[in-house]
C-alpha cells in the first residue's frame, strides 16, 4: 500500500474580486471517514472559470475555482472503499471529480439518473457548499478535499493529460445524449458545430468517433479551425471571411441535419437557426451563464422547417465513463485530442493563464501546481 508524508500546509487559489486570484497558504484539513484528500497534479481553464474571473455573474467571490482537475489519492477515509461506478479506491490511485448532489431533493430520492439537476448541488471548484479559504474544495490548489457524497471515479488507466480532458468530455457527451432525443445520427448525416474552442472540438471529436463522417466545424479563428480538421472535421467554414450560411448549404445542398451551438455569443446563437436544415435539429450547449437575450425568427427559423431543438446542462455521473471510453477511443483511433492541452502554467501564474485564455491565445489552458 502506498503511503504519502502530507506537508501541514498547501497553497489554494481564490479569487477575491474582478480578475484578482490570490494565493494563499493554509493547513491543509483533516479528513473524516467518508472524505477523501487528493494532491493536485493538473486542472484545465474552463470557460466557465473566466466567466467568474471576469464579472462574478453567480455572486460566489471569494472562491476557489477549479473542476476540470485530476489528482493522486493520498489519504483516504476508511469508509471510502470504491468510486461512484464500483471500482475499487485506493492511496496512489488517480482520480477526477463530478457533482456533489444534496441527496435530499425530490431529484436526488427518487431520479437519481439526473442528479445534475439538484436544485442543491455542488461542483467542486464551480458550486461550492463551504467557505472557500480554509477547506480546499476546488482544483486550483496543491490538494483538494472531496467530502462526503462526492462523485469521484477512478481513472488510473489513464495518462494525465487525457485525465484532465475528462470533465470537459464528459459536458459533450451528455450534449450528444441530449440530442439523440431529437436526432438520430448516421455515417453520412451532416452535424455542424459552431465554436471551435475546448468544447467544441471536444465535441466533434465525440462525434467522429461515432461515425459520423460530415462535420462541418464553424469558427473565426484558424487555428481552431486547424485543429478541428485534425480531430476529424471534414469541412471548415470561417465565418470572418465568408458568408458562412451560404458556404454552409453550399456544403450540404439544404442546411446541417444536426447542429451544436458550443459559444456564449447571443449572436452566435441567433445565427445558428439558419445553419439547420428543414426536418433538422440542434443543440443548444453554450450558455452556463447568463449572457444576454438573442433573437430568432419564429416562422423562418422554427415553424416552417420543423426543427427539432434541445438544451444541454452539465452532465449526469454516466456520462463520465462514456467521455473517458471516447477519450480512449480518439487517443488510440489516431485522433491528436491531447494537442488541446496548449499551456501549462505553475500555479503562482493563475491570473497569467486566465488572461491567456482570455486572449484566446491558446485552447485548453492547464495550471499545474507542481510546477
Amino acid at each position: 500500500m502506498n503511503t504519502y508524508e502530507i506537508p501541514k500546509k498547501g497553497r489554494v487559489a481564490v479569487l477575491t474580486g474582478e480578475k484578482k486570484i490570490e494565493i494563499f497558504e493554509k493547513d491543509i484539513p483533516e479528513i473524516n471517514d467518508d472524505e477523501v484528500l487528493v494532491k493536485v497534479e493538473q486542472v484545465g481553464i474552463c470557460g466557465t472559470d473566466v466567466h467568474e474571473y471576469k464579472g462574478d455573474p453567480f455572486g460566489y467571490i471569494p472562491i476557489q475555482l477549479g473542476h476540470e482537475g485530476t489528482g493522486e489519492i493520498v489519504k483516504i477515509g476508511k469508509n471510502v472503499t470504491k468510486d461512484y461506478y464500483g471500482k475499487p479506491l485506493a492511496v496512489g490511485d488517480k482520480v477526477v471529480t463530478g457533482l456533489k448532489p444534496c441527496g435530499h431533493c425530490d431529484t436526488c430520492k427518487y431520479d437519481p439518473e439526473h442528479i445534475h439537476l439538484c436544485e442543491n448541488g455542488e461542483i467542486f471548484g464551480l458550486i461550492p457548499g463551504e467557505e472557500a479559504i480554509n477547506n480546499m474544495n476546488g482544483w486550483y490548489g496543491d490538494y483538494i478535499k472531496i467530502n462526503a457524497g462526492g462523485v469521484i471515479f477512478n481513472v488510473s488507466d489513464m495518462d494525465e493529460d487525457l485525465r484532465t480532458l475528462i470533465e470537459p468530455a464528459a459536458v459533450v457527451v451528455h450534449a450528444v445524449e441530449q440530442a439523440k432525443s431529437v436526432f438520430n445520427f448516421k455515417h453520412n448525416s451532416y452535424v455542424l458545430v459552431q465554436g471551435c474552442g475546448p468544447i467544441g472540438l471536444l465535441l466533434l471529436t465525440v462525434v467522429r468517433t461515432m461515425g459520423v463522417r460530415n462535420i462541418i466545424a464553424v469558427d473565426g479563428n484558424e487555428q481552431r479551425l486547424d485543429m478541428a480538421k485534425k480531430l476529424g472535421a471534414a469541412y471548415t467554414v470561417n465565418f470572418m471571411t465568408e458568408d458562412a450560411i451560404a458556404r454552409v448549404k453550399e456544403i450540404t445542398g439544404k442546411g446541417a441535419d444536426m447542429a451544436f451551438q458550443c459559444t456564449g455569443s447571443p449572436k452566435a446563437a441567433s445565427t445558428m437557426w439558419k445553419y439547420v436544415a428543414r426536418g433538422g435539429s440542434m443543440c443548444e450547449l453554450g450558455f452556463f451563464v447568463d449572457n444576454g437575450e438573442t433573437t430568432y425568427n419564429p416562422h423562418l427559423d422554427i415553424c416552417n422547417k420543423e426543427i427539432k431543438a434541445t438544451g444541454s446542462w452539465t452532465y449526469q455521473a454516466k456520462d463520465w465513463v462514456h467521455a473517458m471510453e471516447c477519450l480512449k477511443e480518439a487517443q488510440e483511433s489516431g485522433l491528436p485530442v491531447a494537442e488541446l492541452l496548449t499551456h501549462k502554467f505553475p500555479l503562482e501564474k493563475i491570473n497569467e493563464a486566465m488572461e491567456t485564455n482570455i486572449s484566446m491565445a491558446g485552447l485548453k489552458i492547464v495550471i499545474d501546481p507542481r510546477l
